[in-house]
């Protein structure tokens, strides 16, 4: 998230420094050293390698590091250690600087810093005087080179030579010993292709064919253990061919983009870190392979989590095992980007530093910390694009968001570096969140342009989350599920404890807390909790055992923890479990939601004066109502997915209990009845008049996208099959029976109906829409209408067939028993427009029971 005025990463040009030959660092070749011949018993091509001094002229500008790389005039050369052959290479593209209108408005892709394409490669010997670079893949996998079956894996998995160059020349070091061969790198890092630059992304920025005239190569930058390649390319827009007359991109140009590239070339450690296996109870980014060793009489897919390599000092080892902090052998740092607004830079310093008290509890003190980029006096090599170095990148975008990912060893799941995307609008999405949730009861919250302080503060609490992600946790969103909702209030509690036990869940600010709870930031922000350091502890704590041994250690780490809920892990893709939820709070999104909304009445009513900006209209009173609106919504939602719902707890066989049970027939009620009281019965505190004199905002349009909303998850098909499914999987006594479902809801709908009372506009628009969707599962449409309101577009979406079960017998027959009662609304009101609503919907349930559309 999931996600700084900066105007373009300053990058000078990269320059070789002229040295004779090679600088003095025990290498220096001898002038006319003689070249390596090639391999016995195969003969020399007709245009086959050249003495040393030939290639590597007089005229060469060489730098020494991983490659040691040669410019001779217009050829860039590389000179390839014997050591190096066979090694694993990371090879990771970026943008340095992005081109202009490449992007739309609303990506979050397309900035300087953004990865393009990665790939591990490996450069070896091959026949006549060719050196072959392969493309590696890690998806199967045989250990043990010692059987049978690491011979049959192998067999089917030949890697693929990506590239072939011819040998330039041999060379030996006159001192050391030591073989080296040179290749020309000139055409393949000034061209276009699918192993370098943009790999498969090209289309995905609406650009086509590459432009070598247009294109060349900045410069190579080479260091001990990583090599840069800058290059400029151009290339059409929208995949024209060269010639054709340009289209319209994405971003509203023609004619060409041209965009500054980064190559890094890093070397991987010649033995992978050991992995840590993956387990679906504590939330990790994962690496998976088949396994052809891990099951004897199968298959079987593993997975091992990303996460850094810490290890304690060997001079420390004993310590830590007697459980004393240590420093690692290498710490984890992270830059912050020199284009970064310097106001802000101490609090985003301070997100990544809250967590050493996270790697204090897997034994290690120092573990994480940021610093300041160098700036070009202090450290002229340093680069945000090198690879060794890990940084937060400030985007220049519209996008309210960031993100955090990394670049990981897939051998190992070892995280290499990572570069934080912190887009500029970021704040414009932190005000609003903090605004609508916390304005009630915080008085620093009531205005447009918050204090630098609080803006700061809401800058770390998002610089932690992303941080959580780079060290390789995943969301949590069923963090919040273990607070009490009362505990929320409480205003001790809550100031230690936290309003939810991960920053990894999306549990913004604590939007229970009422005026009167008198709670301070301690109480209302996020902050990285109980779970986060057991998932630190779980992925980093160093063990002195194998693979295999870690596991069962693990298992008993994981079925101890879980005998406290606030440790449990909550999948965000998990559709059926109430408490894996999004923006949520609390244990129980009913009582939340009712706090929630007493304090979204408390903010209407002040909204006006809240959003007052001198010299200025009414914009932000319409953003910000809208915005509470969409707060209204997720209500809806956390609600909503009660019904029908079901709890997964993943358990191994050491652990007591279910791991699948429904949500309570009770707690599925109270869903219903929340709906009922708060959006079914029409939320007239939403209609301000002042606000909707001041800017147009439609009071019909407004409660009658929350009550599409609502119905729509409430009579989604896969939501009415699980409720018929449940019927059959758990104890009678505590089912929630879809006819049980569909009484409640017309009670709940068409309560005038039962009553011949008269009918509101809004609860007319609420009936008919309620009929048309019952009507919809007898007779689906065609195809959805589209629709450009988000709290449709979320809700939208229907899921499994009825056609195969009980839904549509059930929906049949509530409609035919709804017939006669509509009917008779029809003829017996009162109210004119009440007869006619009950009559136009009486025609059309008797229309859709007779199969007419």
């Amino acid at each position: 998230m999931p996600k700084f005025f900066l105007t373009g990463l300053a990058v000078t040009a990269i320059a070789f420094s002229t040295v004779a030959q090679r600088p003095s660092t025990g290498q220096q070749p001898r002038q006319g050293a003689p070249t390596m011949p090639p391999a016995a018993g195969q003969p020399a091509p007709a245009r086959g390698p050249r003495p040393y001094a030939e290639v590597i002229t007089a005229k060469a500008e060489s730098k020494q590091g991983l490659f040691t790389v040669h410019k001779v005039e217009d050829k860039y050369y590389f000179e390839l250690a014997d050591s190096l052959l066979g090694r694993d290479l990371l090879m990771v593209s970026r943008l340095a600087k992005a081109g202009v209108d490449m992007r739309s408005g609303s990506s979050m892709s397309g900035y300087a810093g953004d990865v393009l394409n990665q790939s591990v490669v490996r450069f070896e010997k091959g026949p006549n005087n060719k050196i072959f670079l392969r493309d590696l893949s890690f998806t199967e996998r045989s250990g043990d080179s010692t059987k049978d079956m690491y011979t049959v894996v192998m067999n089917s998995n030949i890697q693929p030579i990506a590239q072939s160059f011819d040998v330039r020349s041999y060379n030996t070091d006159s001192v050391s010993g030591a073989r080296s061969t040179v290749i020309e790198f000139t055409d393949l890092i000034a061209s276009d292709n699918d192993l370098f630059f943009f790999g498969s992304s090209k289309s995905s920025f609406g650009i086509g064919a590459f432009q070598a005239d247009k294109s060349y190569v900045v410069g190579i930058r080479t260091f001990p253990i990583n090599t840069e390649i800058r290059t400029i390319k151009t290339y059409t827009r929208g995949g024209a061919a060269p010639g054709a007359i340009p289209t319209m991109s994405r971003g509203g140009s023609s004619g060409p983009v041209t965009v500054e590239l980064n190559t890094s070339i890093v070397l991987l450690p010649k033995t992978p870190m050991q992995p840590r296996l993956a387990d679906e109870r504590v939330g990790y980014f994962t690496h998976g392979y088949t396994d052809f060793d891990a099951n004897p009489q199968g298959v079987k897919r593993t997975s091992m989590i990303a996460r850094w390599r810490l290890e304690p000092k060997d001079e420390d080892m004993e310590k830590y095992k007697r459980g004393e902090l240590v420093e690692p052998k290498k710490p984890i740092i992270i830059y912050i980007d020199p284009a970064t607004p310097a106001k802000w830079v101490p609090y985003l310093i301070a997100g990544v530093n809250d967590w050493q008290s996270a790697f204090e509890k897997a034994g290690f003190k120092n573990a994480i910390y940021a610093r300041k980029a160098p700036t070009p006096q202090e450290d002229p090599s340093w680069s945000l694009e090198d690879a060794r170095n890990s940084a937060i990148v400030y985007k220049p975008s519209s996008v309210a968001n960031a993100s955090g990912p990394h670049i990981s060893d897939p051998r190992s799941g070892e995280i290499m570096e990572t570069h934080i995307n912190w887009y500029h609008n970021i704040m414009k999405l932190v005000h609003d969140w903090y605004f609508i949730q916390c304005a009630a009861v915080d008085t620093a919250a009531r205005k447009m342009v918050f204090s630098d302080e609080l803006m700061g503060q809401l800058i770390r609490f998002v610089s932690s989350h992303e941080v959580g992600h780079t060290l390789g946790l995943r969301h949590n969103f069923g963090a919040s599920s273990a607070t009490p909702v009362e505990k929320m209030r409480d205003k001790k509690w809550v100031e230690a404890n936290g309003h939810t036990s991960s920053i990894m869940d999306y549990a913004r600010f604590n939007y229970v807390a009422q005026p009167g709870d008198n709670i301070g930031a301690a109480g209302l922000f996020p902050r990285i909790g109980d779970y986060d350091k057991w998932a630190i502890e779980f992925g980093y704590r160093w063990l002195p055992n194998t693979v295999d041994e870690e596991a069962p250690i693990l298992n008993k780490w994981i079925v101890e923890k879980l005998k406290e809920k606030k440790y449990w892990f909550g999948n965000e893709m998990d559709l059926s479990d109430p408490r894996a939820q999004s923006e949520d709070l609390g244990d129980n999104a009913m009582k939340a939601s009712e706090y929630g909304i007493k304090n979204l009445k408390l903010i209407v009513a002040n909204m006006k004066d809240w959003t007052a900006t001198p010299n200025e209209g009414y914009d932000n009173l319409k953003t910000m109502y809208g915005q509470l609106i969409s707060q209204l919504g997720r209500y809806i939602g956390h609600v909503t997915k009660n019904i029908g719902g079901r709890y997964e707890t993943l358990k191994t066989m050491e652990q007591a209990g279910r791991v699948y049970e429904p949500v309570s027939k009770a707690t599925q009620r109270q869903a219903v009845d929340f709906i009922k009281k708060q959006i079914f019965t029409t939320p007239t505190w939403l209609l301000n008049k002042e606000i909707i004199d001041l800017t147009g905002i439609s009071p019909v349009s407004t409660i009658s996208t929350l009550q599409e909303s609502a119905l729509d998850r409430m009579l989604r098909t896969v939501t009415l099959s699980k409720l018929l499914e449940a019927e059959v999987m758990y104890d009678s006594a505590d089912v929630y029976r879809l006819t049980d479902y569909i009484k409640d809801l017309n009670q709940a709908i068409l309560e005038e109906a039962y009553r011949q009372a008269p009918v509101s506009l809004y609860r007319r628009n609420l009936q008919r829409s309620y009929i048309n969707k019952l009507i919809n599962i007898l007779m689906p449409p065609a195809a959805p209408a589209a629709t450009s309101n988000p709290l449709l577009a979320r809700s939208s979406g229907g899921g499994r067939s009825s056609d195969n079960n009980d839904v549509k017998a059930v929906v049949r027959a509530n409609l035919s028993t709804l017939l006669p009662l509509l009917q008779r609304a029809g003829t017996v009101s009162a109210d004119t427009m009440t007869r006619y609503h009950y009559q136009d919907l009486a025609v059309a349930v008797k229309n859709a029971l007779a199969g007419k559309e």
